[in-house]
């Protein structure tokens, strides 16, 4: 799944004109860091942990980074036109993009397999 999901994002981006996507770099940094304030606060405040909350940030999250695939790949080819061809550290943006879509569906996958356990339980003890 992460890999479709990222091949597909860097394939849009690929063959969208250039520099269409640029302009969700701040608008991503702002929900991020948006979505650490409220995590950093959620942790000193144990009453505004929910699990609503804690999923809508699970699937924000996601989307983010998804988003995040399209930005970082029209970013590198805006780099490399540029002359910057430090092709390592272009790979390591989209690793860090990649891993992060990667526990994501993996959190999302575990959440979903243990709802259908518990509503098996429950059916056996009925």
């Amino acid at each position: 799944m992460t890999t479709t999901i990222f091949a597909a994002f860097s394939a849009a981006a690929l063959f969208t004109k250039r520099r269409q996507y640029l302009f969700l770099g701040g608008v991503l940094g702002s929900i991020l860091t948006f979505m650490c304030l409220l995590s950093l606060l959620r942790f000193f405040v144990p009453s505004l942990g929910s699990v609503f909350s804690s999923t809508a940030e699970l699937y924000v999250g996601l989307v983010v980074f998804c988003a995040y695939v399209l930005f970082d790949t029209q970013m590198i080819v805006e780099k490399a036109s540029g002359g910057d061809r430090d092709s390592v550290w272009h790979a390591m943006e989209l690793f860090i993009d990649f891993i992060a879509i990667f526990v994501r569906i993996v959190i999302i996958l575990m959440r979903n397999q243990g709802g259908r356990r518990e509503s098996k339980d429950e059916r056996r003890r009925r």
